[in-house]
This record gives structure tokens, C-alpha cells and sequence, in this order.
């Protein structure tokens, strides 16, 4: 089996060194970082099965750092912070994060943890296989490590909403998405403010794909409901 990597990322070295530790026996590959923007420098140069962030940081703090890797990545990440007011949750899990632990914390919690969502990344994920994430919708391939699109071996440009969009009806194909649930899940944010936002996306996605909206290929609108992709 494939090692999965792991990136443990806080400027306290020692508890880095210490979460490497515990999760020396784990079967994962560990790396580290001691900063947001040291943190974005490894994902710009590894392929990372799972996140684990500090808020409280220099250069760059935990949460703009999430707000940035969901541009891009659905991995796991889980926030360490310090901070115990429901408020600092709250803005931890708007921002992306999978799960939150608070400091002080006992190793061996924050490794359950770990395994927990690693397994409910890659086990139940019925698209995850070995290690790799590839999705064959007909003729498109959507390889999600790489978050791109291929049709007919030629990459599609598609923007990181786009493709976040067209990912997350792939991943849940048969299932009925509205607007605001493809804001809220693709955006982080409230959809109360959305507009026709989704509606504008799905057009451009439709166009880049090459979907006829009258005799969809691959995303089917439910008048009056939202949109889904047919199993």
C-alpha cells in the first residue's frame, strides 16, 4: 500500500517533532513546516493525503492558508489552535478545515484523528483507489490530485470554482445539488448573497465541456431543484 503523506504544519518545532512521533508507527510519510507560507511551499511541490495546521502563525496565518488550499484541494485539514471560543470554530471550519483540535492536546487524540479522516478520504471515497484519484464521466477523466480535466487527451482550462464544481457532482453523481448548496460547498460561504452566481459557472462549465444545456451530456438541470450529474 501506498504511504500516505502527511504535513504537519506549527511554529512550535516541538510539537512537530512530537506529532512525528506519534505517527512515526502510523504507515504515513511526514512532513513538516513551520509556517503558512512555508506550508503553501510544500503543497506547491508534494502531493499531500492530509493537512494538519496551526492557526496561530507567522507570515501567514492557519486560516488564509486553508482559505487558499481549498482554491484548489479537497484534502483533509485539521486546524491546531490554542483558541477554545466557539467563534474561533466557527471561522476555522468556514474556512475549510475538516476538523479542529484545541491545545493543549494529548498526541494520540490528534492521531485519531488523522486516521479518522484519512480513512473517510481515501476509504469511503468510492473514486479513491490506490492512492490516486482519477474520475471517468464518458469521455472526460477528472484527476483530482492534479485538478484537471481531460477530453479527448487535451486538458480543459477550467477555474478552480469550476472545477470544484464539476468535482463535487462527480463525486456525487445522481444527487440533486441546488445553487446554494454548490456555493456553500464550492465558495465557504453564505449563499444568502449568491445571486445567480451558480448559474453564471455552470453556463461557463457547460461551455468549456462542450454540454449542451438542451441535451445535457454531463450536467443535468433539475428545473426548479439544481443540478446533478446522472449515475
Amino acid at each position: 500500500m501506498e504511504r500516505r503523506k502527511v504535513l504537519i504544519v506549527d511554529d512550535d518545532k516541538d510539537i512537530v517533532d512530537l506529532i512525528e512521533l506519534y505517527l512515526a508507527g502510523e504507515n504515513y510519510d511526514i512532513l513538516k513546516a513551520y509556517d503558512g507560507v512555508g506550508c503553501l511551499s510544500v503543497l506547491q511541490k508534494e502531493t499531500i493525503s492530509l493537512l494538519a495546521l496551526d492557526i496561530m502563525m507567522p507570515k501567514l496565518d492557519g486560516l488564509a492558508v486553508c482559505r487558499q488550499v481549498r482554491e484548489n484541494s479537497n484534502i483533509p485539514i485539521i486546524l491546531i489552535t490554542a483558541k477554545t471560543r466557539p467563534l474561533e470554530k466557527v471561522q476555522g471550519l468556514s474556512a475549510g478545515a475538516d476538523d479542529y483540535i484545541t491545545k493543549p492536546f494529548h498526541p494520540l487524540e490528534l492521531v485519531a484523528r488523522i486516521k479518522a479522516q484519512m480513512r473517510r478520504y481515501t476509504e469511503l471515497n468510492p473514486y479513491h483507489e490506490h492512492g490516486t484519484q482519477e474520475i471517468i464521466l464518458k469521455d472526460l477523466v477528472i484527476k483530482v490530485d492534479e485538478h484537471t480535466v481531460i477530453k479527448n487527451e487535451e486538458v480543459i482550462g477550467l477555474t478552480p470554482k469550476e472545477f470544484h464544481i464539476l468535482l463535487l457532482l462527480a463525486q456525487n453523481r445522481g444527487r440533486v445539488f441546488s445553487s446554494e448548496q454548490l456555493f456553500e460547498s464550492v465558495w465557504k460561504e453564505d449563499a444568502l448573497e449568491q445571486d445567480n452566481t451558480i448559474m453564471v459557472h455552470i453556463r461557463k462549465l457547460r461551455g468549456k465541456l462542450g454540454d449542451d444545456a438542451r441535451k445535457p451530456k454531463y450536467i443535468h438541470t433539475v428545473w426548479g431543484v439544481g443540478y446533478k450529474i446522472e449515475k
